[in-house]
C-alpha cells in the first residue's frame, strides 16, 4: 500500500526548499573599506555638517570670469561613504562637490545642474586619490572619464587637472591647478553663515 503524503507536508517541504535556496543566494554587503587618512579627512569635513561658510577667491591665474558674487559652501549631506557640498556663486546654485569613498580611495565629482534641475552638458567630472594623502589634505588627479569628456568638449588643457581640498580648523580650501593655471577659494570656518538655497536639481 502506497503511503499518501498530505498536502500540508508537501507545502512545508516546498517552503523549506525555497528557504534553503534563498539563504544560499544571500550575499552579505561588502564592508566599507578605507584607510586612516581618508577616514580622518572625511571626519574633519563631517564635523561641519549642516553648516555653511563664506569664501573668497584667493588665486585666479590667469584671471577667469564666472566667480563674481558671494561664494558660499554648504556641508549639506554627510554619510559614512559620501559627502555632498554645494558651492554657491551669487545666484548660481548649479555646483555640488561630491566626495565618495570608493574602497580604493576617494572620488571627487563636480555635479553641475541647470536651473531646471537637469544635468549641465559638462557634469560629474573630477578626479580620484592615488595615494594616502593626509588627514587634512587630499589631492584628486583627473580621472579617465573626465579626460575623455574634456577632449570631447574641446578643452584638452583640462586633461591634466588636479584638484585639492584642505580642511583645517579655521579654513577650508578648494584648489584646482595644472600647468599654466591655478584657481583657489578659501572659506572662513570660524564664522558660519545663513544656509543658502537648495542647489539646483536637489530636494
Amino acid at each position: 500500500m502506497t503511503k499518501k503524503i498530505t498536502k500540508p507536508l508537501l507545502l512545508s517541504a516546498a517552503a523549506l526548499a525555497v528557504s534553503f535556496a534563498t539563504q544560499a543566494n544571500i550575499v552579505a554587503p561588502a564592508p566599507l573599506v578605507s584607510i586612516p587618512t581618508h577616514d580622518a579627512f572625511f571626519d574633519h569635513l563631517r564635523a561641519h555638517c549642516g553648516k555653511a561658510y563664506e569664501g573668497k577667491v584667493t588665486v585666479n591665474n590667469p584671471s577667469v570670469s564666472g566667480f563674481e558674487g558671494r561664494l558660499v559652501m554648504h556641508v549639506r549631506v554627510c554619510e559614512d561613504h559620501q559627502l555632498q557640498i554645494p558651492f554657491h556663486v551669487g545666484d548660481n546654485h548649479s555646483r555640488t562637490w561630491i566626495l565618495t569613498k570608493t574602497g580604493s580611495g576617494i572620488s571627487l565629482k563636480h555635479d553641475h545642474r541647470l536651473e531646471d534641475g537637469s544635468n549641465d552638458p559638462m557634469t560629474m567630472y573630477g578626479g580620484h586619490t592615488v595615494d594616502a594623502g593626509f588627514d587634512r589634505v587630499q589631492s584628486f588627479p583627473v580621472d579617465q572619464y573626465s579626460i575623455e569628456e574634456f577632449v570631447k568638449d574641446g578643452i584638452p588643457a583640462s586633461t591634466t587637472n588636479t584638484w585639492q581640498m584642505y580642511i583645517y580648523p579655521e579654513q577650508f580650501t578648494y584648489r584646482l591647478f595644472r600647468e599654466g593655471r591655478e584657481f583657489r577659494v578659501d572659506f572662513d570656518l570660524t564664522k558660519p553663515v545663513d544656509l543658502p538655497p537648495t542647489p539646483w536639481g536637489y530636494q
